[in-house]
């Protein structure tokens, strides 16, 4: 066999047969080319050290230094870690933002070949980068979980070798030497990012800076998330939650157009979810697989992808129904909103009967594209029932929202309870929805001040992405993640959060906060899709106080640019530039 393919690299050699064919010839057809690109990061600070005095750390700026990947039989140039019993060596690195991937770390020639063992911590906070979660012994960090992917593991490095390890969502790489009395040479550490390369064809840019960065960082937190699937966060959730996917969604249609992953992901739920199954076991998320389909088809306009989920649509949609009595929405599974109203039952039943009209409205614009009449017919009569019931909001943000949406609410009666103390109660997932609920009530003002003031505080906290959880409240005497967090000072990570988020296992990264990006494209910018495929846009901005906006909207035809400038009389003027195959209505 080694003859021959031997024989066979020579043939190839001389043109006698094709190059392209070897890989497939020898892995007889198994590769299966990544969709990721990866690329290698090099730290921007040293946020820590175990030692200053030069004895158990020599040279710890080395790790700062760019590396291009050729190690040498040279010891110089090396950052040197020593333990003893006296002092652990330990580093912290500091890698400027959230990503995702591994590290790699380098290692320099030494005396003798033996591998010494370094314990390796990711950690989306420096508070989670310093926890424990092999050895949960010290009080108030036993939050800190492998749950999903390793953050907290032993590996052995080679002699004058690199190693290669981990996935998951860090920015910090806290690096300690396990063997005592041993010099290891440490030639680098570096990030290897996994991502999509994608352009960024959507943007956003206005007057005021904090919501300029508020819609980048929406758009880089789902960028990190459109992996292999489409999840929900990159350290911990990295799954397919079809109810979160909405508002990631949102910001992929506005961001980056049409990609693989959002009809990748939607497939995988409904076909691992045989009906009467929910998607993952939550009524609700199914409801939201609908909504989803009928707002990506709206934004991209695929007919036939459409069609493709037509038989399924349609059982779901007679499932759905059949949970309809008198009106009221009596749905099984998991009964689910988002965390924050969980416990509240009341609430998560005005929740779901929006919910439910929502998903059968979506289901009503589908059979018109689809020219499903039976299927339109269910829909209406099902939410022609359900219109003289009006549950309470409970003086609750999501319910108001949600029963806004739907049209059970009216929006001045719904922006009463969401503006109740600004920000405070307001959520990472459904503050999406609370702000959409605003723009219904033509509160746009409002809602920027809320952006600004909710999103914006995860930002003065450190935050390169947005968060999985944030209550507002607990901004106050809080330490920034990017520092050590003294004792008297709230650790906005390790002591925050509740549920499934308790402490360090929440998620620093969680697509389902990108909302604002999504919002401010589409109410400040004005840009509305009002026909599939974006077919047909209106243009209708709302600056508020500022005093300019502009961007680009990505659509089916290509980019959509606008600019809003607000003259000294108020009046605001526009230019707008649109692809031939697009009719812009301003």
């Amino acid at each position: 066999m080694r003859h021959f393919f031997l024989l066979f690299l020579w043939l190839c050699s001389l043109g006698m047969i094709p190059q392209n064919n070897v890989l497939k010839n020898v892995f007889e057809n198994r590769l299966q080319k990544d969709e990721i690109t990866q690329s290698h990061v090099t730290p921007v600070k040293i946020a820590w050290l175990s030692d200053h005095t030069g004895r158990n750390i020599k040279n710890p700026e080395i790790l700062l230094n760019e590396f291009d990947g050729q190690l040498s039989t040279s010891g110089a140039g090396m950052c040197i870690l020593r333990s003893d019993t006296g002092k652990q060596a330990s580093v912290l690195l500091d890698f400027g933002a959230e990503l995702h991937g591994g590290i790699q770390i380098v290692a320099g020639i030494k005396g003798d070949k033996k591998p010494l063992k370094v314990r390796v911590r990711l950690g989306e906070s420096v508070s989670e980068a310093m926890s424990n979660c092999i050895d949960n012994s010290v009080p108030g960090m036993n939050s800190a979980t492998n749950d999903h992917s390793l953050r907290d593991f032993i590996i052995g490095l080679p002699w004058l070798g690199s190693v290669e390890v981990g996935n998951s969502g860090f920015r910090f790489v806290r690096i300690d030497l396990l063997d005592l009395n041993e010099d290891l040479p440490l030639k680098a550490v570096k990030a290897i990012f996994r991502y999509r390369d994608i352009p960024y064809i959507g943007s956003f840019r206005c007057d005021n800076e904090r919501l300029n960065e508020i819609w980048e960082t929406g758009a880089y937190t789902v960028h990190l998330n459109m992996q292999e699937y489409l999840w929900d966060g990159i350290k911990r959730d990295r799954l397919v939650w079809v109810g979160d996917m909405h508002p990631e969604v949102m910001t992929i249609n506005t961001v980056f157009g049409k990609n693989e992953v959002v009809r990748k992901s939607l497939d995988f739920a409904r076909d691992t979810t045989p009906l009467p199954g929910w998607m993952n076991t939550i009524s609700s998320y199914s409801l939201w697989w609908i909504i989803i389909h009928r707002d990506l088809y709206l934004h991209q306009g695929d007919l036939a992808y459409l069609k493709e989920q037509q038989a399924y649509l349609k059982a779901l949609i007679q499932q759905i129904v059949s949970r309809i009595s008198n009106g009221k929405e009596e749905l099984d599974g998991g009964r689910f909103l988002d965390w924050p109203t969980s416990e509240n039952k009341e609430v998560v039943h005005s929740g779901l009967q929006a919910l439910t009209m929502m998903s059968l409205k979506a289901g009503e614009d589908i059979a018109d594209w689809l020219k499903d009449g039976a299927l339109k017919k269910v829909c209406q009569s099902s939410l022609s029932s359900m219109q003289e019931y009006v549950p309470s909001h409970r003086d609750n943000k999501q319910a108001a929202a949600l029963l806004s949406i739907a049209n059970i609410l009216s929006p001045a009666s719904a922006s009463e309870v969401i503006l109740k103390d600004g920000a405070t109660d307001f959520a990472t997932f459904y503050g999406y929805y609370m702000l959409e609920a605003l723009a219904k009530d033509g509160k746009y003002e409002e809602a920027m001040n809320i952006i600004s003031d909710y999103w914006g505080a995860m930002l003065d906290l450190g935050a390169t992405t947005f968060w999985e959880n944030f209550i507002f409240e607990e901004r106050k005497n809080a330490g920034r993640i990017d520092e050590l967090v003294p004792d008297s000072i709230f650790d906005i990570h390790a002591d925050g959060g509740n549920y499934c988020y308790v402490g360090l296992r929440g998620s620093l990264c969680h697509g389902w906060a990108s909302g604002p990006t999504a919002w401010l494209t589409e109410h400040v910018l004005g840009i509305n899709v009002l026909d599939p495929g974006a077919k047909t846009i209106r243009i209708k901005p709302n600056l508020g106080t500022l005093k300019f906006a502009e961007g680009s909207y990505p659509t089916p035809y290509g980019e959509v640019f606008v600019k809003h400038v607000k003259q000294a009389n108020g009046k605001i003027n526009t230019t707008v530039h649109a692809p031939k195959g697009i009719n812009v209505i301003e």
